[in-house]
């Protein structure tokens, strides 16, 4: 057994699925959809995307930390639910950050867009009001700002860095800090990622880069919930979300020396860069970074017993990510869920609400449902698309690919 191994011992997130975590395992095992209208802000026939999924609000008076007093400067959600997250998830470790503690407790929780509503607000300001930014726009805009919250509010004082990996950043914020750990530079690790980018030019522009769903010309509307569908023959783009996921996790060590329970631990990782394009993956270095994550465990590819997949709902991306699995599983490849079917995408948010779902799935002998799923003759994959299915798990691969070529693939093991 290594001692510097990271093991889980809490998790939180929320997502269009529901705010609480019991809500939102129920709501996945049924084959709910959370994707619905988009109403974050006006909404007229011409604007190009019309459906998203939606967090719902908070009950802020529950946690004095959101108190309005405390987050009146802090107008972007992604503080208020980073902070939610994150307090919910050290809550259920139940680890207590002393100060003997906290300067070996790292912060590892990132954003992949970050608050880049409250830069847009203050350009509305200047343009139509002739007022110059409100002193926190800035701040509120600065994306390592997240972490600095969260180490304001649980008083950890061990290395902190943003791990911006696009799509993939909450995979990847728990692959840096299970290196930490490993290294022995922090006992425990604050990991996961926020995003709510539910902002018109950013809507609007992954419109224009033809990512998003579109209807089919010529056909009737089809309902939101049905709108994601990963690995399917008729997928039609990736539906913008928003949501927030925290994972904290500790040295196997540490875990035992303060009786945290741990059932889930990361046993392999890898992360590759493209080296190809700006938003088309790259097949060599996407089966790569699931090879050497398996590889990195210590175990062969047989005995991955299921896939929580990338699974996005475009063309090319879900192509590749299933040419990359067969390449390396060969006939046999194990059951995959593709959460985002359910909960739309959240951008960097989305890999660690999905890691969250898959521990949990691990430890209840659970796998998701893909819905929405019609199969592809070119994608022969068993997605699990007639609904929660139970299935033991020892070990199972994440897969988070981002712009820019980041590629992140995480082993987790039931212990």
């Amino acid at each position: 057994m290594n001692p510097k191994q990271s093991v889980i011992i809490g998790y939180d997130c929320v997502s269009p699925l529901g705010t609480d975590i019991k809500t939102q395992w129920e709501r996945a095992v049924r084959g709910d959809s959370g994707i619905g209208q988009l109403t974050r802000f006006p909404v007229d026939e011409q604007f190009p995307v019309q459906i998203a999924g939606q967090v719902d609000a908070i009950d802020e008076s529950a946690y004095p930390f959101l108190a309005p007093r405390q987050m009146v400067h802090w107008t972007s959600p992604i503080f208020k639910y980073a902070l939610l997250v994150a307090h919910r998830a050290i809550e259920n470790s139940r680890i207590e950050i002393t100060p003997d503690i906290a300067p070996r407790v790292a912060i590892t929780f990132s954003s992949a867009v970050g608050g880049l509503d409250a830069v847009i607000l203050a350009d509305r300001r200047m343009r139509e009001e002739a007022k110059l930014p409100h002193p926190f726009t800035n701040p509120n805009s600065c994306i390592n700002m997240v972490g600095g919250k969260i180490s304001i509010l649980t008083k950890a004082t061990g290395p902190i860095t943003s791990t911006i990996t696009a799509c993939a950043t909450g995979i990847t914020s728990v692959i840096i800090g299970s290196m930490m750990l490993e290294q022995g530079k922090a006992d425990v690790a604050i990991c996961g990622a926020v995003d709510f980018a539910l902002v018109e030019p950013i809507v609007a522009g992954f419109s224009t880069m033809n990512g998003t769903f579109h209807s089919k010309p010529g056909h009737p509307p089809e309902p939101p919930s049905r709108a994601s569908r990963p690995f399917s023959v008729d997928r039609r783009g990736f539906v913008i979300s928003e949501g927030a996921g925290c994972i904290v996790i500790a040295t196997k060590e540490f875990a035992k020396a303060h009786g945290l329970d741990h059932t889930i631990q990361v046993a392999g990782w890898s992360m590759t860069s493209d080296a190809h394009h700006f938003v088309a993956p790259n097949f060599e270095t996407v089966t790569r970074c699931i090879r050497e994550s398996i590889c990195n465990a210590g175990i062969e590819p047989g005995q991955i017993d299921a896939i929580n997949a990338h699974g996005t709902s475009t063309k090319v991306g879900d192509q590749v990510e299933y040419d990359a699995i067969r390449s390396v599983f060969g006939n046999r490849i194990p059951p995959v869920s593709a959460n985002k079917s359910q909960t739309g995408h959240a951008m960097g948010a989305s890999s660690a609400i999905e890691s969250i779902f898959a521990i949990r799935g691990m430890n209840h002998s659970m796998l998701l449902p893909t819905i929405n799923y019609t199969p592809d003759p070119k994608i022969e994959l068993d997605c699990v698309a007639e609904g929660a299915r139970n299935h033991s798990q020892e070990f199972l691969l994440k897969n988070a690919f981002g712009f820019g070529g980041c590629n992140s693939c995480v082993v987790f093991q039931r212990i």
